[in-house]
């Protein structure tokens, strides 16, 4: 995996944006919360979709973010995760389909709400109750802004004929809403400290992370004359306007794979006699 440093600026942005919403969610659990933690999340991540439809942890980049986990009882927990993630995919890499010679590159920024299920019981902390496997969904908004692999902006270029409205086709937004699920694995490290390890997959409701879903509009080699001789169409195979270019009949999807490190936090309960707190030190 090799890092694009920029990145680490875009996620520094998006998590500014939202430092707001993580400091109202620490507001509103604090009130009646058992146990807050809050961490930080690292590993990789990759896309599925009309370039690589089918081969998971293809092309894998590296992800970062910053997580807030409200445990309510031992069972059940819900987290609020941002992340920040590269994903790319290439034809010549992937071969699904290497004569149409297609390639993207985008920065995915998540904010993701998920509820938690742990199999076991589990308290951060406890000397009993220190693992468990466990499974989460949600949903989740996310922006994005697919290029080409040198950096040209491939949604402004309107690739499949957007920009003029071709079959009535609009522009596509760079924010999307997603469906994320999973399952992990929780461990207590310490009496402060737990560690989580989950493989996350979004179901989008967009087919154009990879800036592919429908028809080619152009012919092959086609130039924009007025724009530097911007080539409007794919470098490759040879295409006539209607050609397929993608499958319009399924989205796009993302996965986050990768550990998480959360410091327990004890917050004020209403009840004076509390089970959950008393079985945090056993």
């Amino acid at each position: 995996m090799t890092i694009n440093y920029g990145h680490f600026t875009q996620l520094y942005d998006f998590m500014r944006k939202l430092k707001l919403l993580i400091s109202l969610l620490i507001a509103v659990v604090a009130v009646q919360a058992q146990t807050l933690e809050v961490g930080l999340f690292g590993g990789g991540a990759y896309y599925i979709g009309d370039i690589n439809p089918v081969l998971h942890f293809n092309q894998l980049k590296p992800s970062f973010g910053a997580i807030a986990r409200y445990n309510s009882n031992s069972r059940w927990a819900f987290r609020l995760c941002l992340t920040s993630a590269e994903v790319t995919g290439d034809d010549q890499k992937v071969k699904f389909n290497e004569d149409r010679s297609l390639s993207f590159n985008t920065t995915i920024n998540d904010a993701a709400l998920v509820a938690e299920f742990n199999f076991l019981e589990y308290f951060t902390g406890s000397k009993k109750d220190y693992f468990t496997p466990f499974i989460f969904g949600g949903f989740s908004v996310f922006q994005y802004n697919p290029q080409s692999l040198d950096g040209v902006g491939l949604r402004a270029l309107g690739t499949e004929g957007q920009n003029i409205g071709y079959q009535g086709r609009k522009q596509y937004s760079k924010m999307g809403f997603s469906i994320p699920f999973g399952f992990g694995f929780k461990y207590s490290l310490t009496k402060r400290i737990g560690m989580a390890f989950e493989w996350r997959m979004h179901k989008t409701f967009t087919d154009y992370i990879d800036d592919v879903s429908t028809t080619y509009y152009l012919e092959s080699g086609a130039i924009d004359p007025g724009n530097q001789g911007q080539v409007l169409s794919d470098p490759g195979m040879n295409h006539e306007p209607g050609m397929q270019r993608g499958d319009s009949k399924t989205n796009d999807w993302f996965n986050y794979t990768g550990l998480s490190i959360t410091y327990r936090f004890n917050m004020k309960s209403r009840s004076t006699c509390n089970t959950f707190n008393n079985k945090i030190s056993q």
